[in-house]
């Protein structure tokens, strides 16, 4: 059902103005800008045209400098997909139930904080949505890598001192509180953040030349993270406990906050056609 719902909202989403643009339909363009910007249709019109005259198509050579390597934007784009992975995300989604089950959640209690912690994820992407363009997306970033350090490192606080029983450390009392908060305000921190905002930059931060490839690579390398994450993860708990675990993804979540201090460009407000 949601599969379908969602092919059917997607039959009314606009072409690109720049795809349409391209592909010598610049009228369909104009009706798309007028409906979407406040700015008038023939300057954007004229900016992609002469961008796309300019503009020869991306090859993979092109993300290389003259050493061979990534040029920096490139680079840049490539720790962000490493790291939104690395915070842990998906260890949350993935192993939820097994973790508080692991830590003497009861089966059912462990799939009620599943569920919360999923619908916790989508409603603060809402959150994203209203702020992303009035603060900007690199606010918005560093906002969550924050918050995601101080809860990713409550939780390995907690878990680090709770007593174990049977080889697994067990959660009572306030200390399961703590855990169950810290938990799904990391979701909370990432669904405004980390999850929807890393792609929109990763859209917005690539010139023409180089954007498709260069978001195939983020792309392939995010599914990369993703895997070494969620296969770590067991191994992980198994030898010690979620206290470790959640300290490297609290690491992560530090490191990922200068790594936007330092290297990401704010990107709000700005043409595709005036990246460098």
């Amino acid at each position: 059902m949601p599969a379908t719902l969602y092919g059917v909202l997607v039959l009314g989403i606009p072409e690109s103005p720049r795809y349409l643009v391209q592909k010598g339909l610049p009228e369909q363009a104009r009706l798309v800008i007028e409906r979407t910007l406040h700015e008038p249709a023939h300057q954007v019109i004229a900016r992609i045209q002469h961008s796309l005259e300019n503009t020869d198509h991306g090859r993979w050579t092109d993300l290389l400098d003259r050493r061979n390597l990534l040029v920096p934007v490139v680079w840049t784009g490539v720790m962000l997909a490493i790291f939104q992975q690395f915070v842990g995300i998906n260890v949350i989604f993935y192993y939820s139930s097994v973790l508080w089950q692991a830590v003497g959640f009861s089966t059912t209690d462990s799939l009620i904080v599943t569920v919360i912690t999923s619908i916790t994820n989508v409603v603060t992407t809402f959150v994203a949505i209203l702020f992303i363009d009035r603060i900007g997306r690199k606010p918005l970033l560093l906002i969550g890598s924050v918050v995601m350090s101080l809860t990713l490192g409550s939780m390995s606080w907690v878990f680090a001192g709770a007593a174990v029983v049977n080889g697994a450390p067990q959660l009572v009392g306030m200390a399961a509180v703590v855990a169950l908060l810290a938990a799904n305000l990391f979701v909370f921190a990432f669904g405004f953040s980390w999850g929807p905002v890393m792609w929109v930059m990763l859209g917005e931060m690539f010139n023409n030349r180089i954007r498709a490839v260069a978001l195939g690579l983020c792309a392939m390398v995010n599914w990369i993270a993703n895997w070494f994450i969620a296969r770590t993860f067991p191994p992980l708990l198994e030898a010690s406990g979620p206290a470790l675990a959640y300290g490297l993804y609290a690491t992560a979540a530090a490191i990922s906050f200068f790594l936007v201090l330092f290297f990401v460009r704010e990107t709000s407000g700005k043409e595709l056609e005036d990246m460098a």
